[in-house]
């Protein structure tokens, strides 16, 4: 569902479960969206993709649904216009999407070395042609992903993503998608942040019951 690696990755499998391919597809998916601004090819794909009705009426159901109802009235330029308006812009952004800024309220603070502490620890690091810094929440979905459904036990284990989200996610996500959903310029990217609420929401959930 995504192509998009911030990070080296060791070569990721298919999880074994269908609700782990199901959450690391998401991830892909996120970490792609708040990358960079979705293609047309990409818009169809959420477009006709949505959720069947056994699924429908539950909060992860009704948040995908209404991304999908955003990308099928959502055109790539106006995708790339939005994207471009909120989270570059000229000189400062509307919206930031590392977690330094959430956590301190200046980029490249502590978090960010912690964050490099455990990445060195999973043996990831920053392809040498991505100016982002590693706390960049695209980077830190592709890094869940890769705990969800990677190929090293060692490393992709439950208790990993555990640790993972609980220090480098949940702390700030909530204030990047009250950020979002309120800014008067989000359009489609209300509902990826109404899409990566619910999906935060239900992953802390899940987590901790484990």
């Amino acid at each position: 569902m995504t192509d998009f690696q911030p990070i080296q990755l060791t070569a990721a499998m298919p999880a074994d479960d269908a609700e782990d391919i199901a959450r690391a597809d998401l991830y892909g998916l996120l970490a792609t969206l708040f990358y960079r601004a979705p293609d047309a090819a990409l818009l169809h794909h959420i477009a006709a993709n949505r959720a069947p009705d056994g699924d429908s009426g539950t909060v992860l159901g009704r948040a995908w649904n209404a991304l999908c109802d955003a990308a099928s009235t959502t055109t790539a330029t106006e995708a790339a216009e939005e994207y471009r308006e909120l989270f570059l812009g000229v000189g400062r952004q509307e919206i930031f999407l590392y977690g330094s800024y959430y956590l301190t309220g200046f980029l490249n603070e502590r978090p960010l070395v912690v964050l490099r502490d455990d990445l060195a620890r999973y043996g990831l690091v920053r392809h040498d042609d991505v100016s982002e810094t590693e706390d960049h929440v695209a980077t830190l979905c592709e890094v869940m992903r890769f705990l969800v459904a990677g190929d090293d036990i060692a490393v992709s284990n439950l208790g990993e993503q555990q640790r993972f989200y609980a220090r480098h996610l949940q702390p700030w996500i909530g204030k990047l998608c009250d950020a979002l959903s309120g800014h008067p310029k989000a359009r489609f990217y209300r509902s990826v942040a109404g899409l990566m609420q619910a999906f935060a929401d239900v992953e802390a959930v899940a987590l901790e019951m484990h």
